[in-house]
Formats: structure tokens, C-alpha cells, sequence
């Protein structure tokens, strides 16, 4: 795994514990951040060709 694939799969992984732990605290506009970040880092991970499938679980 490169260096570029590895850092957007950690990114992932933040983001969505990210997204969780402002689920949890029922802050909604962090919510929405989350989500938005969440959605950018697929897009481009997608466009490179990145596999998202095994770092994602949730959003």
C-alpha cells in the first residue's frame, strides 16, 4: 500500500470516529461537517482508485 492510499484510508477512519463521537454528543452542526468531510475524502479517494469498502463502516 503507497503512501497516498494508507494516509486517505487513516483520514477515513478519523472522520468517521470523528462523525461518531459528534453523533454521540448530539452536536448537529458537527455532525454536518463530518459528513461533508466524510463525503470529500470518498470522492477523491474514488477517484484514485482507492477501495474505501474495508475502512468505512458507517455514515
Amino acid at each position: 500500500m503507497d503512501a497516498f492510499t494508507a494516509g486517505i484510508l487513516q483520514r477515513i477512519k478519523s472522520t468517521e470516529s470523528d462523525l461518531n463521537h459528534a453523533r454521540e454528543s448530539g452536536d448537529d452542526f458537527l455532525v454536518d461537517v463530518e459528513l461533508a468531510e466524510l463525503e470529500d475524502l470518498r470522492r477523491i479517494a474514488a477517484e484514485h482508485g482507492v477501495e474505501v469498502g474495508a475502512a468505512s463502516g458507517c455514515a
